[in-house]
């Protein structure tokens, strides 16, 4: 890997269900900064609007909210539409805060299963694509044959990380290079021989990229980060470990064993 590299933001239109999202990267890539797209080039997009033109947007008038709901709903303060969708993306819900359902999906922790009420008409909700890494792979080949440049994707979703106050973006979808890179084995600066560390490649990469996509109104879904030097190999998705196997996960659950079984009782507000 280089000690430098360069990263282009790409400005769309807003993506509608139906586009043709590597067509559109495509154009805009060319018409800016970028130049194009140009072999070993990793293109970060955000999860918006990959779902968005997978069809995933959710209608809420078009809800109708299940008595779990409901009461969720009220306990934390959300629209119990809102939460049916959740509930519908989740894996099992583990707690919640007012305006925010901690839940387990796709393997990771996360609030409200991902799904977003921004950047997404008004009345709607949008989930998080469905396979990610199928998104990646898609992506990925078509643009590999429309240009015949070797490249990756990555599939960027903004996440907060344990009382630190913010968000920061990690990989959700990987495909075309090693998302994780093991580093034990090697030694330190004072030659210990390091135990643990594994550098989370992708979800630094997908960081980078989101300060020039932004969050809001930017209009900048895709960025290109070109120049790292890493290899584009044939390799799909983002490795996650056990949730016993978490410090954050493992520190709960040997609290309370419940919490993954859906059936531990929320505290009262």
């Amino acid at each position: 890997m280089k000690t430098s590299f360069s990263v282009y933001g790409v400005k769309t239109p807003v993506i509608h269900a139906g586009d043709d999202l590597p067509s559109i990267i495509l154009h805009a890539a060319g018409e800016g900064p970028a130049g194009g797209i140009s072999n070993g080039d990793i293109l970060v997009i955000a999860e918006s609007p990959v779902a968005t033109a997978e069809g995933r947007t959710v209608t809420l008038d078009r809800v109708i909210p299940s008595p779990r709901a409901v009461e969720l709903g009220a306990r934390y303060g959300m629209d119990p539409r809102f939460v049916e969708v959740v509930l519908g993306e989740s894996e099992a819900v583990v707690g919640g805060v007012r305006g925010f359902l901690l839940t387990l999906q796709q393997g990771t922790l996360l609030p409200n299963a991902g799904v977003d009420l921004s950047n997404t008409p008004q009345g709607t909700a949008l989930p998080l694509p469905r396979d990610p890494n199928g998104s990646a792979v898609r992506i990925r080949r078509a643009i590999e044959e429309r240009t015949g440049a070797r490249v990756a994707v990555i599939i960027a979703d903004s996440r907060t990380h344990a009382m630190r106050l913010g968000c920061a973006s990690v990989a959700i979808g990987c495909a075309g290079i090693r998302a994780v890179i093991d580093e034990r084995g090697r030694t330190d600066l004072y030659g210990r021989v390091l135990t643990v560390t594994q550098r989370a490649v992708a979800d630094n990469i997908a960081s980078t990229a989101v300060l020039v996509m932004g969050e809001a109104d930017e209009s900048i879904p895709c960025a290109i980060v070109r120049g790292l030097g890493l290899p584009i190999v044939d390799e799909i998705g983002v490795p996650a470990i056990a949730a016993e196997e978490c410090l954050f996960m493992g520190v709960a659950l040997h609290a309370d064993p419940a919490i993954l079984h859906g059936d531990r009782k929320p505290e009262p507000l």
